[in-house]
């Protein structure tokens, strides 16, 4: 039968790569910084709006010796440099940012400044798995958040992280373990071409950011029971299975208010849990509420948080280290997130540790995977 130009062939499976994942990671942010409780002072808000609110210590900002194209060319060279890597064993190369200095020239193009001695036409194709066979794939993501005066301005910040993917990795993606979910929504937006700052809506972008979560955690449920399944395991998917938890970060507290929210998505998916003790002791009021008019009920929030307090500091709390002293990177966030994780733990007591990853970009679209 006839296949689609550029589709994968038939014995595509057999020739994929062993253990496709992370094999390096770089991180880049600027070494200015903005401490919040000066911010709090300046700003005349409470004593602990931004540090105890919002969770957060610090905000990196850029001088204007450097931007969007200065962050994403210095940790592509450092991440090369540490890893002794020509530039000829990049065969592919994907940039995320919505930091724009030029509303036609990409940060891609700035890029291939590093590439000029290689083989970049490989670039401009998109390949099968068996055509890269040999080379890493290089992805790189990079921002500087910055808004106007008002409830927004503190949960700014700036960064780069650069990862080189391919076999054989410390950290390997579970291939069909994935949920996405994207939507229409103006929640966060830069309608106006001669600002750098954006539009933000926060009421309706923390019920975005809820719904992705909630949307991606049931697909990827799903589809970790499908695969337990085939394998003759018969049993549920809960928060236990992970052994670490990390999430796109706009600020620390939301991230700790995600992991109350799978905490709620996993009682209201099992009407047998027991509620007299454990983790879910003194929740049964809750048992009928419905996940999507729950996204600003405050006594279902604070019930959650403080039952999923203990799952949070074991699981999630690590990770917040970067975004805690820098503040919000936007594309990198979550992968900030997972070097700080990778930071503060050994490669012995991260082995055979099943890590979610939870990434999501305003407008919106989301994605729930993982790696071990």
């Amino acid at each position: 039968s006839a296949t689609m130009p550029g589709s994968l062939p038939v014995n595509a499976e057999s020739c994929w790569p062993k253990d496709v994942g992370i094999v390096a990671l770089e991180i880049y942010f600027p070494s200015q910084y903005v401490d919040q409780t000066e911010l709090e002072k300046y700003d005349g808000v409470n004593a602990g709006k931004y540090t105890i609110g919002l969770g957060q210590s610090k905000m990196g900002f850029c001088s204007d010796r450097e931007d969007v194209n200065s962050l994403c060319l210095t940790v592509v060279q450092k991440l090369m440099e540490r890893n002794s890597l020509s530039y000829d064993c990049i065969g592919r190369l994907e940039v995320g940012t919505e930091t724009i200095i030029d509303k036609s020239k990409s940060v891609k193009t700035v890029l291939m400044q590093l590439f000029e001695e290689s083989d970049s036409w490989l670039f401009l194709m998109v390949i099968s798995v068996c055509f890269l066979t040999g080379r890493y794939a290089l992805v790189v993501a990079g921002d500087i958040a910055v808004y106007a005066t008002g409830n927004a301005r503190p949960t700014g910040g700036a960064g780069a992280v650069a990862m080189l993917v391919g076999p054989n990795a410390p950290l390997i993606f579970e291939r069909g373990l994935r949920g996405t979910h994207m939507q229409h929504a103006y929640d966060f937006y830069k309608p106006d071409m001669v600002s750098e700052y954006p539009v933000v809506d926060g009421k309706l972008s923390i019920q975005c950011y809820l719904s992705a979560l909630d949307r991606c955690y049931t697909v990827y449920r799903n589809k970790i029971h499908a695969q337990w399944q085939k394998e003759g395991t018969d049993r549920r998917f809960t928060l236990n299975d992970f052994g670490f938890m990390i999430f796109h970060s706009p600020y620390c507290k939301l991230v700790q208010k995600s992991v109350a929210r799978l905490l709620l998505n996993d009682f209201l998916g099992d009407q047998n849990l027991e509620t007299a003790n454990g983790v879910f002791s003194g929740l049964e009021a809750f048992r009928d509420v419905k996940l999507e008019d729950t996204y600003f009920d405050r006594d279902v929030e604070k019930a959650f948080m403080k039952a999923s307090a203990e799952l949070f500091n074991r699981k999630t709390k690590a990770s917040l280290l970067i975004s805690n002293q820098n503040g919000n990177m936007y594309t990198p966030s979550v992968y900030g997130c997972l070097a700080s994780l990778l930071a503060q733990y050994s490669p012995e007591q991260l082995t055979g540790q099943r890590i979610s990853v939870f990434s999501y970009g305003s407008g919106f679209a989301a994605t729930l995977y993982s790696i071990r």
